[in-house]
């Protein structure tokens, strides 16, 4: 287990809390990284002349490419390990941003976003798998306060918008702004971690075992299960459903169906995150309280007030509310996802956390398809309703969050 102590050291000690860190760093620079793109669409659709029903089809590519990066991170992360896949892709997530922000023409922009949904599925997956091996150490739900570095990241991003915006930068330089900061983050991450040794299993040769007689063959692999992931993973498409209209749609709603400021429109999306990451830094002693189920429920139903109030809001400042209702609410489901999968991992693999990641981009897919084509036949106003429905699914499927937990014993080695 590489740069982990043993099994009898407690969690205290030094190189858990650098684990601890280094990982929550990869999350900050990825929420960066997304919702600092995101939040620069309209500034992007009006630089290249984009018309709505293009740029629905452009935000769909992220997702589906970022489904086939979540299944290649599945199957490397046994071979190469999941740290490795971190340190490397990490940083090219901020420059494929950047790339998007330079290209002149809209033919050039499908590879550059083709790459970088390519990136975010690769570390998606690799930095929750991370997650969960540290969680899995710790003995304990910290999946959420992972999540909540990412939330703190997204909020960055939106801001790094707002002061584009006030300041008169290009897309440019306000992408650049974000990809500079995000490549320093990542390298001075990988510059603390500790350097990953291979896991190597055991093989068992003919005639050694006691007297001679051939050892036992290796045990195979424990495949998780997909029956309870499917359930999980449900709950975490009908959450994404909500983060894609809110993440592609929030700036672009408050600044041209309510009448804001192109300044005041990103807060939408950044009361999201905020309340989010509000919500996911007390969600961990929550769920040790009270197990997982409860603040999935509660969170279902919050979930459905905020997006509500999207729907109905007279202004934008309402819609901002909203907005930061439906990140407090369903905050807690996609960190306790990956956390189920992690127990639904005897072996430790990664495989069960890049499935249920692919429900994420289900559900950003189904979101933004779904946001984009109820928005060109009614109105971006009544696009939202739609989410709010889905949100109560959230609340029926959350007793499938109650799972045992796995043996810490299965961890496989982390960046730090």
């Amino acid at each position: 287990m590489s740069g982990l102590p043993g099994a009898g050291a407690t969690t205290d000690d030094h190189p858990y809390r650098r684990a601890r860190l280094v990982v929550a760093a990869f999350y900050l620079v990825q929420g960066m990284c997304f919702a600092g793109l995101l939040a620069q669409v309209p500034t992007l659709q009006h630089q290249l002349g984009i018309s709505d029903g293009t740029l629905t089809l452009i935000l769909l590519l992220v997702p589906v490419v970022a489904g086939v990066g979540s299944v290649l991170a599945g199957a490397l992360a046994p071979r190469v390990g999941s740290a490795r896949l971190l340190r490397v892709c990490g940083p090219l997530v901020a420059l494929a941003v950047l790339g998007a922000g330079l290209v002149p023409t809209v033919g050039a922009l499908y590879p550059t976003v083709a790459a970088v949904g390519l990136l975010l599925g690769l570390v998606d997956a690799s930095m929750n798998m991370q997650g969960v091996e540290v969680e899995q150490r710790y003995g304990r739900s910290l999946l959420n306060s992972f999540h909540g570095a990412w939330s703190v990241g997204g909020i960055l991003g939106s801001l790094a918008a707002v002061l584009a915006h006030s300041a008169g930068w290009s897309l440019a330089g306000g992408l650049g702004l974000v990809a500079g900061v995000g490549v320093t983050v990542d390298l001075v991450a990988t510059a603390l971690s500790r350097p990953e040794r291979p896991v190597v299993p055991t093989v068992a040769h003919p005639g050694s075992g006691a007297g001679g007689e051939p050892a036992a063959p290796t045990p195979q692999p424990v495949r998780p299960p997909w029956g309870p992931l499917v359930l999980v993973g449900l709950a975490v498409t009908i959450v994404y459903v909500a983060d894609s209209a809110t993440s592609n749609w929030s700036t672009k709603y408050i600044q041209d169906a309510l009448g804001a400021a192109a300044n005041v429109a990103p807060l939408g999306l950044a009361a999201y995150l905020g309340c989010q990451l509000v919500g996911r830094l007390a969600a961990d002693r929550q769920v040790n309280r009270f197990g997982p189920v409860v603040p999935v429920a509660v969170g279902g139903l919050v979930g459905v007030a905020g997006l509500s109030a999207v729907t109905l809001a007279p202004g934008p400042w309402l819609a901002v509310v909203g907005f930061g209702l439906t990140g407090l609410g369903l905050s807690v489901v996609v960190p306790l996802s990956f956390s189920v999968a992690g127990r639904l991992d005897p072996d430790g693999t990664g495989i069960a956390v890049a499935r249920v990641n692919l429900f994420n981009y289900v559900g950003f897919v189904v979101g933004a398809g779904l946001i984009g084509g109820v928005a060109e036949v009614l109105s971006l106003r009544l696009a939202f309703a739609v989410p709010a429905l889905l949100a109560l699914g959230v609340v029926v499927l959350a007793p499938a969050f109650r799972v045992a937990a796995r043996d810490p014993a299965a961890a496989r080695s982390v960046v730090a």
